[in-house]
């Protein structure tokens, strides 16, 4: 743990790494401020040099004009840094299982389970790691879990992107989890935290139909501007400018139905956004 004062740290890199400091300044001296965030410069930020802490600073600093010291500390502390770890932590069964969700077990041993979404059945298996999320299965022998980079290796080469876009995605505005989708159409869970909206913003590729589950939706439809309550709905047509927002006090919820030729989330087209994104 590195505990000093950011001013302390900023000499640091002026002295050791002057470029990693400019390209910061640069993407600090781009950001853009709202209520809720900062936000740095994107194309500025994603410039600076990848280097570890250790490498750019820390090794440099001894021998330097800059004074480090090294404090032992007891805390009992362990990366978790892979799932193996996870199950020396916890406390365990008789049969040195341990099981985090829906899970049933029989004849299994030194098994961790880490359940979800929905139930996990074991049947005469040990030493095992299964992991269940609403985006994907995990099962590992327990003994091979650091290998787990070579799947994301694989998703990467293969250009998947259950390593980058999850199911259930949060949004500054709150989040949605995609429920169900085929090759035409979407579906969407969305909540919108209380005085919160979307950008204002138009499809090339697809239609919505927005039905209200829980809380009002205020929403712009071209240059129409309705109120909608619980078990109301409207639709979005293909092109058309719009806008979800909740005016309300309580969490928005809407169930959404995406149809058109693609639906990927790439197809927005930001008109005006309070998140700087537009």
């Amino acid at each position: 743990m590195f505990v000093l004062k950011a001013s302390v740290w900023l000499s640091a890199l002026d002295q050791f790494c002057p470029d990693i400091l400019q390209a910061t300044s640069a993407a600090w001296g781009k950001r853009s401020v709202d209520a809720r965030f900062v936000r740095p410069g994107r194309a500025e930020f994603v410039a600076i040099p990848a280097e570890s802490v250790d490498y750019a600073v820390m090794e440099r600093c001894p021998g330097s004009a800059l004074p480090i010291k090294m404090v032992p500390l007891d805390a009992g502390w362990n990366d978790l840094g892979a799932w193996d770890a996870v199950w020396n932590l916890l406390p365990k069964d008789a049969a040195g299982n341990v099981h985090q969700g829906d899970v049933l077990a029989t004849d299994s041993r030194n098994t961790l389970v880490h359940a979800t979404n929905r139930l996990v059945s074991l049947v005469g298996v040990q030493n095992l790691v299964v992991i269940e999320t609403p985006d994907a299965v995990l099962v590992a022998d327990k003994s091979c879990c650091q290998d787990v980079k070579h799947i994301v290796t694989a998703l990467g080469q293969q250009k998947r992107g259950e390593h980058t876009l999850h199911r259930k995605v949060h949004r500054p505005w709150g989040w949605y989890d995609s429920i169900d989708e085929d090759g035409r159409f979407k579906v969407k869970r969305i909540q919108v935290k209380p005085k919160a909206s979307l950008s204002l913003q138009k499809h090339h590729h697809r239609a919505e139909h927005w039905i209200v589950v829980k809380g009002t939706a205020e929403i712009t439809n071209g240059d129409k501007v309705i109120l909608l309550s619980e078990n109301q709905s409207t639709y979005i047509p293909l092109g058309e400018v719009h806008r979800l927002a909740n005016p309300g006090s309580i969490p928005l919820e809407i169930i959404e139905v995406q149809t058109g030729s693609y639906l990927g989330e790439d197809d927005i087209v930001r008109l005006v956004d309070k998140y700087g994104r537009s």
